[in-house]
């Protein structure tokens, strides 16, 4: 039930930002021609790859959230970090795009670089603005829902609000007499681009390999696990990010005189906590030992 709830409060961020970025992407083509700057029409081509982002986003949360299966008994998780790498991909291209296209144009004559007009800075304005609001209305959800590609679309919104400070800064330099300061602010949002592209990339890679939780997660496990009295040590504690959730495997020590039925207990009773406490835990295998001094 949980599940089906993260995925529609997913869905329900993504078709509003859809909308938006659509609108938004118009806008900001129109501008960019009308006002002669390539900055603004850089922008417009990043606003443009959120919409397609939005739909990668849209896909992979729907399939992660999918039961598990006999081919996939362990459930579908990482089909998520699979959109968020196809995302980094798709944020990467189109950034060596905008920074190619603005280097280029950085070395022509002068003399060929026309002057943007008002309509553009306008443009850039209302662009930080609207994709501001997006990504604090989309990462919000995605904390909560410990969603990697729903995040990763919304550090897409910030590096377009970024980008748009950028496209802001160019046109208005060039307005101001310094032309080549439009086709620079291309260059610039295209590093912004890619290093939010890496970014995203090495958080899925490592949801994918079966990275460790961090160090507050485990010493959060650990606690839970000692507020049982009859654990006497910890012998062995594991745990490993499987797409947005984690699994735990524990060896507990335990008093040697414990009958096989106690030790069971002591194991669910920890199981439970830990499934409980830390909602992100899928899966807690507990494996008892017994204390040796």
């Amino acid at each position: 039930m949980k599940e089906q709830s993260n995925e529609s409060i997913a869905l329900k961020v993504s078709l509003v930002t859809i909308i938006g970025n659509v609108i938004l992407t118009v806008f900001k083509l129109i501008a960019g021609f009308v006002g002669h700057s390539s900055a603004m029409i850089s922008d417009a081509i990043h606003s443009g790859s959120d919409v397609l982002s939005t739909l990668v986003v849209i896909v992979g949360v729907k399939l992660s959230n999918k039961k598990s299966d006999i081919e996939h008994p362990y459930g579908h998780e990482r089909l998520e970090c699979v959109a968020a790498i196809i995302l980094a991909i798709m944020l990467a291209v189109t950034g060596a795009g905008i920074g190619i296209s603005g280097i280029n144009m950085m070395f022509q004559d002068n003399t060929v670089i026309p002057v943007p007009s008002t309509i553009a800075l306008v443009a850039a304005i209302i662009s930080i603005i609207v994709k501001e609001a997006m990504y604090w209305y989309t990462y919000f959800p995605a904390k909560k829902m410990n969603s990697g590609a729903l995040l990763a679309d919304a550090w897409h919104h910030r590096s377009d609000a970024l980008s748009s400070i950028g496209s802001f800064a160019g046109i208005l330099g060039a307005q101001l007499g310094f032309k080549f300061l439009d086709p620079l602010a291309s260059v610039v949002i295209s590093l912004f681009i890619l290093k939010v592209s890496y970014d995203i990339f090495k958080d899925s890679i490592n949801k994918m390999i079966d990275k460790s939780c961090d160090k507050d997660v485990i010493q959060e496990i650990e606690d839970i696990i000692y507020r049982n009295g009859s654990v006497k040590q910890i012998d062995d504690l594991k745990t490993r990010l499987f797409g947005d959730k984690i699994y735990v495997d524990v060896e507990i020590a335990a008093d040697a005189d414990l009958t096989l039925l106690e030790s069971h207990q002591v194991a669910q009773d920890i199981h439970d906590l830990i499934e409980k406490s830390v909602p992100l835990v899928k899966h807690c295998m507990i494996h008892m030992n017994p204390y040796i001094k």
